[in-house]
């Protein structure tokens, strides 16, 4: 199950737990040639401060070649580049990876002429959630 909110907010049910998830979304980000930044574990530092909270994982990625050019037409792009995808489990045990659409962060930021740039990061973000959510591998 896909959906798509009206902030440009990209959500997509996954067949794993969190962590599994989390760690095929890596797997995936890195065999598509991308660089992993950082990999938050957003449930770990609240337990760390006796606080919980349901498993949140937030995975920052990117590639220089992808995200430069549109910090170059707005650098204030730079604020939403590189990527990020939320592996995060819902009340109900549910478990998604969240992500920014890549238009709608672009038109966020006013850049424009990018069209091809911004459908091919669209396909490879599209291609890591399904190859982390998918039931077989």
């Amino acid at each position: 199950m896909n959906t798509i909110n009206q902030k440009g907010l990209i959500n997509i049910a996954s067949s794993h737990d969190c962590a599994r998830t989390a760690d095929r979304l890596d797997d995936a980000v890195r065999a598509g040639g991308m660089n992993v930044v950082a990999r938050v574990d957003h449930a770990k530092a609240a337990a760390e401060v006796g606080m919980e909270l349901r498993p949140t994982i937030l995975l920052i990625f990117g590639n220089p070649r992808a995200g430069t050019p549109l910090m170059q037409q707005n650098q204030s792009a730079a604020i939403d580049f590189p990527q990020k995808a939320l592996v995060w489990e819902d009340e109900n045990g549910k478990v998604w990876i969240s992500y920014n659409d890549p238009g709608y962060l672009a038109n966020r930021h006013g850049i424009e002429d990018v069209d091809v740039l911004i459908n091919k990061m669209r396909e490879t973000l599209e291609r890591f959630a399904s190859d982390a959510t998918a039931s077989a591998r």
